[in-house]
């Protein structure tokens, strides 16, 4: 029986590394309200909105992956 952890200290801090990179790109994505709800806004079809926040929330995403899918030399 091997008595080693699931997850080990640099696995743990990759993981937080990519939750917080997807973290990063949903404020990426925010913003963009105005008061009046009747004048439409151009700024929510921005390059940041659309393109920059997805891959960034992507990146996260294969981080937390790879954390949880690597395995350390043994």
């Amino acid at each position: 029986m091997d008595n080693k952890p699931a997850i080990t200290r640099k696995g743990l801090k990759l993981l937080l590394a990519g939750v917080l990179v997807m973290l990063a790109g949903f404020i990426l994505m925010m913003g963009g309200r105005l008061q009046d709800p009747q004048v439409f806004n151009y700024a929510m079809f921005d390059f940041r909105r659309l393109v920059a926040a997805p891959i960034v929330i992507v990146a996260g995403v294969v981080v937390v992956i790879v954390a949880i899918m690597r395995r350390d030399a043994e």
